[in-house]
């Protein structure tokens, strides 16, 4: 135990468990941060408190560590806002705020209202510390929440306005690292084998099962476990978006994104299943369609590492409580190979062979503007073997999950949780956690105009990633919303949807990064990796057709 203030301790700390960068709006822990400096952590000065949520969130799910983000107090409104994508993609994140002294509550502060009990809603975990000495505390205390069980942010509110009380105060502070709860999963859990033996008679019986590999399926690591016990007993496999990547999708086991956002192949191969096996699912309304993929009665087997979501939605005939990668495992060992599925295989291939009839024309479209689905065959195609994916919610979800490919073990899909604009800004954290791997942004203009400021931050801070921006000047996934309301009332709908034309690769070259528009689909091949091998962040600006509007959810 030592004599040091508490820049110094959470320096050390931070460093102890493998935290290499922080992503923050000024001013706060300026005292931290310069102790941070000095021990080699990254400080990534963002133009916004959401956006540092968001790359912090980035960051997260893909070192697999927690992401830290800062901001001043009356920054924190914003910061707790930019939680919520990490909230509800389970993603641990921890967020540091200030607030005034003591002395200035109740006496109407500057700037100042309650900022703390705006993190309730989006945190496993949200306390303050009032004096350094409950540091060593509430510091560790965050670093378990945030990885224990199923992920998720956690949020510190620090006295002075930039926590220059906690900063300056010194204490004798002992410096523990616990390095169980430096990343994820920090237990891996197994299931009762009584359990397990039961769960393996039910799938024995079953003539049309199907697995649905969820985000936690990700975040355990089980992808191989996956692919061998898929293959051990002819079980086809679908996945949230969380999930995708869980099996390679050119897999014939493989059916595709299911629910809401979804190929119509995999909602329609999860409704004909007389079983369905959730796992690392919480079943919510996104992967099931509003609890209609599959229907209520379909019998379910689920596996989770949390126990209470066995059950919420769908009630089980075995529930299992363990991580993915450890139960998948102990399914597999209490298994012989069971290959009596030939009909039901057969009845699989057809699907995804219908769907991809369906998608066909459009996915190898030369029309002028650019179809989406030509734009998701072209990165298919160029996707490296060890790319990183990010991409937008909303439509941008939609056609990178259907129609992105992912066909390597090594590539990674990263999808925003809901909050649109969280993608661009997202891959940049996701960069700065992986340096050596090419980082690929997929967003529409909709999604990119929320954050457009942190060009210069990629700029400044070197940070090289290559965003695609699918641009049909336009909202248009409200399109047909827009235009029904409007039918029966007149008018033009078009001013609540459709955007100006902007280039977005002339701003970027404006702020020092380097961009092209692209007109023609035969040019896109050429701009991905032209512009993947620049040395500035990169901006791919794709006129796209504003009638691109994806298939239709299959329920």
């Amino acid at each position: 135990m030592a004599t040091m203030s508490g820049a110094q301790y959470i320096a050390d700390i931070f460093k102890g468990y493998g935290v290499t960068h922080v992503f923050f709006v000024p001013a706060i822990l300026h005292e931290g941060l310069m102790e941070m400096e000095k021990r080699g952590i990254k400080r990534i000065l963002t133009h916004g408190e959401k956006a540092a949520a968001y790359m912090a969130d980035g960051y997260a799910r893909t070192s697999r560590r927690p992401g830290i983000c800062l901001a001043q107090s009356v920054g924190a409104a914003n910061m707790a806002a930019g939680l919520q994508d990490a909230y509800l993609g389970l993603s641990p994140v921890i967020a540091i705020t200030g607030r005034r002294r003591s002395l200035y509550r109740y006496r109407h502060a500057y700037q100042e209202i309650e900022h703390k009990g705006m993190f309730d809603a989006v945190t496993k975990f949200n306390a303050t510390v009032d004096t350094v000495e409950q540091l060593p505390l509430l510091l560790r205390q965050a670093f378990r929440e945030a990885v224990s069980g199923p992920p998720g942010p956690v949020h510190l509110e620090f006295q002075g306005i930039r926590g220059e009380v906690i900063m300056e105060q010194k204490a004798d502070l002992e410096v523990v690292i616990e390095e169980q709860f430096s990343h994820y999963p920090a237990f891996r859990p197994e299931p009762e084998q009584e359990l397990v033996l039961k769960a393996v008679a039910v799938l024995r019986q079953s003539k049309r099962p199907i697995m649905v590999a969820g985000g936690g399926a990700r975040a355990s690591q089980a992808g191989a476990e996956f692919v061998e016990l898929a293959e051990r007993l002819s079980i086809p496999v679908a996945t949230s978006l969380n999930g995708k990547g869980t099996i390679p999708d050119d897999h014939p086991l493989a059916i595709g994104v299911v629910g809401s956002y979804s190929a119509q192949c995999a909602n329609r191969a999860v409704l004909e299943a007389d079983l369905v096996i959730f796992i690392g699912s919480r079943t919510g309304s996104q992967v099931t369609n509003d609890w209609k993929v599959p229907l209520p009665g379909t019998p379910v087997i689920q596996i989770d590492i949390a126990p209470s979501e066995l059950g919420r939605s769908y009630p089980t005939k075995v529930g299992l409580s363990g991580d993915a990668k450890v139960t998948l495992r102990r399914l597999i060992e209490a298994t012989e190979p069971f290959k009596q599925r030939a009909d039901w295989l057969q009845r699989i291939k057809q699907l995804k062979e219908e769907w991809k009839g369906q998608i066909n024309k459009m996915y190898h479209s030369d029309a002028i503007p650019i179809r989406p689905e030509r734009l998701c065959r072209e990165i298919t195609d160029f996707l490296p073997e060890d790319a990183i994916l990010i991409s937008d919610t909303g439509h941008s979800a939609i056609w990178s999950g259907t129609m992105i490919d992912l066909k390597h073990p090594g590539q990674s899909y990263i999808r925003c949780a809901g909050s649109l604009g969280w993608g661009f800004p997202a891959a940049l954290g996701a960069k700065c956690a992986s340096p050596d791997r090419p980082v690929i942004c997929f967003t529409g203009d909709g999604g990119f105009w929320y954050h457009l400021a942190e060009l210069e931050t990629a700029r400044r801070c070197g940070i090289n990633v290559l965003t695609i921006v699918n641009n049909n000047r336009s909202m248009n996934q409200v399109k047909k919303g827009a235009e029904r309301a409007y039918a029966s009332g007149g008018g033009n709908s078009d001013g609540i949807w459709q955007y100006t034309d902007v280039d977005f690769s002339r701003i970027a070259r404006a702020m020092g990064c380097a961009g092209i528009r692209v007109r023609k689909p035969d040019e896109l091949k050429a701009a991905f990796h032209e512009f993947l091998a620049s040395d500035k962040p990169a901006v791919i600006d794709v006129v796209s057709d504003i009638e691109g509007i994806p298939p239709p959810v299959w329920t």
